[in-house]
């Protein structure tokens, strides 16, 4: 770990912190992810071994616990210290809706998308029984086109596969447009009003409820 060589807190907090993709890991821990495949699925375009230098780095400096559970599979927890950084990455979230809001095409991504919305769809919103939104992102390769979120009681699922369902609403697209609606650039109303998706199936009227859009969605944007 490189040092800034400053005795001042805000220089030692960084020696850990800033570090390439150290936030975006305690992000997804803060998130609930706990397990290792759980954590790439959040930073996808993140090397296993660099996420597990970064977990070990975490661990050493006593912000994540990992334990063990008898089949040798490793869990990964926040600690005191990893807990008390969820106010300062939430306040990071909400400049980024502030004040960074522009979104290159290298900020867009399906995987992304569809495992942020399944970690945090209001799931009591949903019917208690299997429901299966499609989306189609008409403007990606053919092999990211089409994603599958499946919900069962409290359980949801991302598939990039067909999961050979009866498909409840099907919402249609860019990618850019969903992704601005769920960051809350746009609204669903707006953005089915003005043809930028449209929604089909007969779960349709329901999509907006059952989506919602990110937790930093209601972050106030400036005038």
């Amino acid at each position: 770990m490189s040092t800034y060589g400053q005795f001042c807190p805000v220089a030692k907090a960084m020696e850990l912190l800033d570090e390439r993709w150290t936030m975006l890991v305690v992000r997804e821990l803060l998130s609930g992810s706990t397990h290792f495949n759980d954590l790439r699925r959040g930073n996808p375009k993140m090397s296993p071994a660099l996420l597990s230098k970064r977990l070990r780095t975490l661990e050493r400096a006593g912000v994540v616990h990992r334990s063990t559970d008898d089949s040798g599979r490793s869990s990964y927890t926040l600690s005191p210290a990893g807990e008390e950084l969820r106010g300062i990455v939430e306040a990071i979230g909400a400049w980024g809706v502030r004040w960074i809001g522009e979104l290159g095409q290298q900020d867009l991504d399906p995987h992304l998308l569809l495992w942020d919305m399944r970690r945090t769809i209001p799931i009591e919103q949903w019917p208690r029984t299997r429901t299966v939104l499609a989306f189609e992102f008409g403007d990606t390769a053919p092999r990211a086109r089409h994603w599958w979120l499946c919900v069962t009681g409290a359980e949801a699922d991302v598939c990039d596969v067909d999961p050979g369902f009866d498909v409840d609403a099907t919402v249609a697209g860019p990618l850019r447009a969903v992704t601005e609606i769920w960051r809350g650039d746009v609204s669903w109303a707006g953005a089915i009003r003005s043809g930028l998706v449209t929604v089909s199936g007969p779960g349709a009227r329901e999509v907006p409820r059952w989506l919602g859009q990110m937790t930093l969605a209601a972050v106030p944007r400036p005038v």
